[in-house]
């Protein structure tokens, strides 16, 4: 099955952002599990959380991450703990799509939680 596919039949929302678009797989009051999409070339705003840490898995593609001013590169089946607090970003350095399943732990899951310090597309 591709990656169109899924998307395509997957019951819930998918939520477009200007690097990409990301999928809810699962929200509970402990966790909260996305489906993370991101175009090539494209990169996530530079960004902490103060509620929640975040698993990141590299499903597809290649990636480079900064987390706390050190930048390190991710491929297919490698992952990346962000502790709660740590300024973090993930780059598609790419020409194909790069997926990543995130894993959200803390008290607290909304989209409010995003403290931003750069970003790409005037949101900061």
């Amino acid at each position: 099955m591709t990656l169109e596919e899924i998307v395509g039949s997957w019951p819930g929302e998918k939520s477009e952002r200007p690097w990409g678009y990301y999928m809810v797989l699962l929200d509970t009051e402990r966790f909260k599990v996305k489906l993370l999409v991101v175009h090539p070339r494209k990169r996530l705003s530079l960004q902490r959380h103060r509620r929640r840490s975040e698993h990141w898995h590299l499903v597809q593609g290649e990636a480079l991450v900064t987390r706390e001013g050190e930048q390190i590169r991710l491929v297919a089946g490698e992952s990346i703990d962000i502790p709660l607090g740590a300024t973090h970003r993930i780059e598609n350095t790419g020409q194909t799509e790069v997926v990543v399943t995130e894993v959200q732990r803390g008290e607290y899951f909304g989209e409010d939680d995003i403290e931003r310090f750069e970003d790409d597309f005037g949101r900061a």
